[in-house]
C-alpha cells in the first residue's frame, strides 16, 4: 500500500522543509496517528504488540504484528488521510512555534497594532503575524477602542495561560514605549548623541523624561523638543494627544535635578538630605499648585524620577512697611 506521492512526499519535503518541521517527528507522528486509526477502525484485530511503519522515502504505510505484514485491503485510503491530517498539524504547530520565537525575539519594540475587538475590558490586536491582547492594566486612562483603530503599542511580554494557550502581551502604558518612541523621533538619542536617563509616568496623564548629553553644544531638552516643538508633539500624538510630557535635563547635582523635575513650578528653596534620600522645597503660594500638581501628580513624578522624598512646603510673603518682606513658613505640605 503506498500513499500518493503528492500527497505525502510533495508536503513532508517540500513543505516541512519551508516551515520547519523536522521529517522524522512527523513521520513519527504519523505512525502513532495510523496506528490509532487502525485501532480505531478494527478494535476487534488490535493488539498492543502492533506496530505501523511509514517509508519516508515512498510513502508505504504498513501495519505490522511481531514483524509481519498484516495491512487490512483498502487500509490505504484511512492511511492517507491520517498522514495528511498529521503534516497539516505538524504544520500549524510549527507555524504557531515560529510565530511565538518571532515575537519573544521583539520583547521591548515599538509595533503597530489594529483593533480587531473590544470585550469591553480587553482590546485584541492585529500586530502583524499574529494576534496581541492588550489587558485592562496595560490601556491609558480614559482611552476608548475602536475596531480598526490604529494603535502603536509596546511588546511587552509573551504568556502562557492555564491550559498551555500562548499569548502576546502589548502595552499602553509601560515607560518603555515613551523610550522607544523618542528613538524613533529623536536622531540624537538613536545615535546616542543624546540619553534617556530616565523616564516616569501616570499613563495618560502626565509623564517626566530625563535627558542628558555628555557632548558639548548639544541641548538635549531642545533636541527632544524639537524645532516648534514638532518631534515631542509626534510622540504626544502616537498616546491618544493626552499625555503631557515634560522634557527635563538631567543632573548630577540634586539640587538642580530636583528643581528642573519639579518644573513648571519655581522653587524658593531646597533642604536635602542624601542619606535618607529626602528634600523639602519651599515654594511661594502661587508656585505650590504647580509644584503639587493636579491630585499630587507634579510632585509624585518627581520624586519618582530623582529618588527622592518630596515634601513641598508652602510659604506665605507677607510686606511690612520698614523692613523687608518676612517668609513664613506654614506646615501645609504634600508628602511623597
Amino acid at each position: 500500500m503506498t500513499i500518493i506521492k503528492s500527497e505525502f512526499s510533495l508536503a513532508l519535503n517540500q513543505i516541512a522543509t519551508e516551515r520547519g518541521i523536522s521529517p522524522d517527528e512527523v513521520i513519527a507522528s504519523i505512525e502513532a496517528a495510523i496506528l490509532a486509526a487502525y485501532k480505531k477502525e478494527y478494535p476487534d484485530k488490535f493488539s498492543e504488540e502492533m506496530t505501523a511503519k511509514v517509508n519516508k522515502e515512498t510513502g508505504e504505510t504498513k501495519i505490522l504484528q511481531a514483524g509481519k505484514d498484516i495491512t487490512p485491503p483498502g487500509f490505504g485510503r484511512i492511511a492517507a488521510q491520517t498522514a495528511k491530517q498529521v503534516i497539516i498539524q505538524k504544520i500549524r504547530e510549527a507555524e504557531k512555534k515560529n510565530v511565538i520565537a518571532h515575537y519573544k525575539a521583539q520583547r521591548g519594540i515599538v509595533a503597530r497594532g489594529r483593533v480587531i475587538r473590544y470585550d469591553g475590558r480587553n482590546a485584541y490586536l492585529d500586530i502583524g503575524r499574529a494576534e496581541a491582547v492588550l489587558p485592562k492594566e496595560e490601556q491609558l486612562k480614559n482611552e476608548e477602542y475602536q475596531v480598526n483603530q490604529s494603535l502603536v503599542i509596546l511588546i511587552k511580554d509573551i504568556t502562557e495561560d492555564k491550559f498551555g494557550n500562548t499569548r502576546i502581551v502589548v502595552s499602553r502604558t509601560d515607560p518603555k514605549l515613551l523610550t522607544e518612541l523618542f528613538k524613533r523621533e529623536v536622531p540624537e538619542i538613536a545615535n546616542g548623541t543624546v540619553e534617556i536617563k530616565k523616564v516616569v509616568r501616570e499613563p495618560g496623564e502626565r509623564a517626566k523624561i530625563a535627558v542628558y548629553s555628555s557632548q558639548g553644544g548639544v541641548d538635549p531638552v531642545g533636541a527632544c523638543v524639537g524645532q516648534k516643538g514638532v518631534r515631542v508633539q509626534t510622540v504626544t500624538d502616537e498616546l491618544g494627544g493626552l499625555e503631557k510630557l515634560d522634557i527635563i535635563q538631567w543632573n548630577k547635582d540634586d539640587k538642580f535635578y530636583i528643581i528642573a523635575a519639579l518644573s513648571p513650578a519655581k522653587i524658593s528653596q531646597i533642604e536635602l538630605d542624601k542619606e535618607k534620600k529626602t528634600a523639602k522645597v519651599y515654594v511661594d503660594e502661587k508656585q505650590a499648585p504647580l509644584a503639587i500638581g493636579k491630585s499630587g501628580t507634579n510632585v509624585g513624578l518627581a520624586s519618582r524620577l530623582t529618588d527622592y522624598q518630596i515634601d513641598i512646603i508652602q510659604t506665605a510673603v507677607t510686606e511690612a512697611p520698614t523692613t523687608t518682606p518676612e517668609v513664613k513658613k506654614t506646615e501645609e505640605k504634600v508628602v511623597n
